[in-house]
């Protein structure tokens, strides 16, 4: 069974094309015209082994928060849609990641009920042409358009850089994690019978 999925979605502030594999190997082709963030979310698919190709078009002439929010918007849409029924899934994916003198945790629940927590103290306005408060935004956007409770809790760290690569990984690592087959799980892991 394929778990794929493909949105297209244009406002008058972005033009958004995604096409998701689940099943991948990590293979990307990322243009959203912020260069750390394409990193951060080659990161994503690489350690996630999600196969992902996305262009966004944006207007970055004011500022970067609508190109990556609404990347996240069409992200967690993209992951909904692709996971399908969420029959035979683990459901739950949690992970604690060290990335040099940073250790990152992210636990998050399939469940259909979208919440987020994040405890992340990042000490510089940008990195690259990033700004960091919009780190916390995309992952809200990614949370709520993914029915996703998304928990991000920062351990330890001080480098800006390695703080937020190891949010992304962790990320990359747990959602992996939750979608994953168990054969063990017949139908939807829930004693409501959905999810």
């Amino acid at each position: 069974m394929s778990r794929t999925s493909k949105i297209n979605r244009k406002t008058n502030e972005t033009d958004i094309q995604l096409e998701l594999d689940l099943d991948g190997s990590g293979i990307t082709n990322i243009d959203t015209g912020i260069g750390f963030f394409d990193h951060m979310l080659n990161s994503f698919a690489r350690h996630g082994f999600i196969d992902l190709n996305l262009r966004v078009s944006g207007d970055l002439h004011v500022d970067g928060h609508h190109t990556v929010e609404d990347t996240g918007i069409v992200l967690g849409q993209a992951i909904k849609e692709a996971i399908g029924d969420k029959k035979g899934i683990k459901r739950y994916g949690s992970v604690i990641l060290p990335m040099d003198e940073t250790l990152m945790l992210c636990s998050l629940d399939l469940s259909g009920r979208p919440y987020f927590v994040y405890n992340v103290e990042l000490t510089t306005e940008r990195i690259g042409y990033l700004d960091t408060e919009l780190v916390k935004e995309f992952f809200y956007a990614v949370s709520y358009s993914a029915g996703m409770n998304l928990h991000i809790k920062q351990l330890d760290g001080s480098n800006n850089h390695h703080i937020v690569e190891a949010i992304f990984k962790a990320f990359a690592k747990a959602l992996d994690e939750a979608t994953k087959y168990d054969e063990r799980i017949t139908d939807v892991l829930s004693t409501k019978g959905a999810l």
